[in-house]
């Protein structure tokens, strides 16, 4: 059978409403007013059988994440699903395929998704690499913690915002793999950001200055059920992290369990027990090179390490990239250019698992995604994406 694959336009938003919704298991709403699969930053790549069904589709999202002190321009993939009957088909390779050559295109060199399964997305050359982890944690366990006298708190206005995305970009840059939260699959409004929760909470130092924030919902009850979760909690001084903390420790009387979206580095860890913390959901997110010369490039790399290595890289889903590269770094930046032995052989899967810093040579060398090489070119690579592990705070 013949399909055709092609960019969903106006008149198939109920054809993709009616797949994802039975796919992902909402059929029962109706389609909201105004609802568009291409909404902003946002490309929804459909295949079409001959009676011009729609039977599979892929959503391409216009993101950047943080690596190196970066950011580098990412395909967030969303939204992956295939008609019941023709699943185990090839169809999902045929849509991901194209949508990799499209992202990669319009610029990508990076994608990333959450998947439900990781199977089928490995196949294609994805890597789990991190996840995104809220943990549980008695309430009464923050309530130890101490506030700085000097540091005050208040609900955020609208005019802090900038200051907020800010504080949060300072983390992201020094992190790995964090969402950049601008640009067109981050349109919110500061009214929009502040309204969609319960709380948010911005800490002040005595020079008038903020320094920290809290995003927080308060769940139902004031027994046992009673919840808080919080988003994201980030002071850029100890004090102010100790204050926003000890403002979650005061909920303890009504609601017992406080349920935090934290990174296994984060800072707030050093305040809190962890043999008191217990994950309470984990969604791994899986990343894949989409233009390795282009990855190279966007990434920032450590600005003491030089060295040269030669790479061969294996991959049929994206073949422009495929084939000798030597890869030069030099003063926090790096280049990768045709050419060079081909002394290290590097599988899709494992060249997205050394980018993102989730794996040592040596660790993917026992996997089979990395061959050749010798002690040397072990430590080079292995130093060029050293740092902080992964970590995404935003689920797409």
């Amino acid at each position: 059978m013949t399909y055709e694959v092609r960019p969903l336009g106006p008149e198939d938003q109920k054809l993709a409403w009616d797949l994802g919704s039975l796919a992902f298991g909402y059929h029962e709403q109706p389609m909201p007013d105004g609802w568009n699969p291409d909404a902003s930053g946002r490309r929804t790549l459909g295949v079409f059988d001959p009676a011009g069904r729609l039977v599979a589709k892929a959503v391409d999202r216009e993101q950047g994440q943080w690596f190196g002190g970066r950011v580098v321009p990412t395909c967030g993939v969303a939204g992956v699903a295939t008609a019941p009957e023709l699943r185990g088909r090839g169809l999902g390779r045929l849509v991901l395929t194209r949508l990799l050559e499209g992202a990669r295109d319009r610029g990508a060199v990076l994608s990333t998704l959450f998947g439900t399964t990781p199977l089928p997305y490995r196949a294609l050359g994805w890597e789990e690499v991190g996840a995104l982890t809220y943990w549980t944690v008695p309430t009464r366990a923050l309530a130890a913690v101490r506030p700085d006298p000097k540091t005050t708190l208040r609900p955020a206005a609208e005019a802090d915002i900038p200051a907020v995305y800010e504080i949060y970009r300072q983390v992201a840059r020094a992190g790995t793999g964090l969402m950049e939260r601008s640009g067109p699959a981050f349109g919110a409004t500061p009214a929009q950001l502040l309204a969609d929760y319960h709380g948010f909470t911005v800490a002040v130092d005595d020079a008038g200055t903020i320094v920290g924030y809290a995003s927080w919902d308060r769940g139902p009850g004031y027994d046992a059920s009673g919840k808080l979760t919080v988003d994201d909690l980030i002071g850029l001084t100890p004090e102010a992290t100790c204050t926003l903390l000890a403002m979650i420790g005061g909920w303890a009387s009504v609601a017992p369990t406080t349920v935090l979206r934290l990174g296994t580095t984060d800072p707030a860890w050093s305040l809190i027990v962890r043999t008191d913390a217990k994950v309470a959901t984990a969604q791994p997110w899986m990343a894949r090179v989409v233009d390795a010369s282009g990855a190279v490039a966007a990434r920032g790399w450590p600005r003491h390490l030089a060295g040269e290595v030669d790479l061969d890289l294996v991959d049929d889903v994206c073949p422009w990239q495929q084939g000798r590269w030597r890869l030069t770094l030099s003063g926090g930046e790096a280049r990768l250019e045709p050419g060079g032995a081909g002394t290290v052989r590097l599988t899709p899967r494992g060249l997205a698992a050394w980018y993102a810093g989730a794996a040592t040579p040596e660790q993917l060398r026992r996997t089979g995604f990395l061959t050749g090489g010798d002690a040397d070119t072990d430590e080079l690579l292995r130093t060029a994406t050293a740092g902080p592990p992964p970590t995404l705070h935003d689920y797409f």
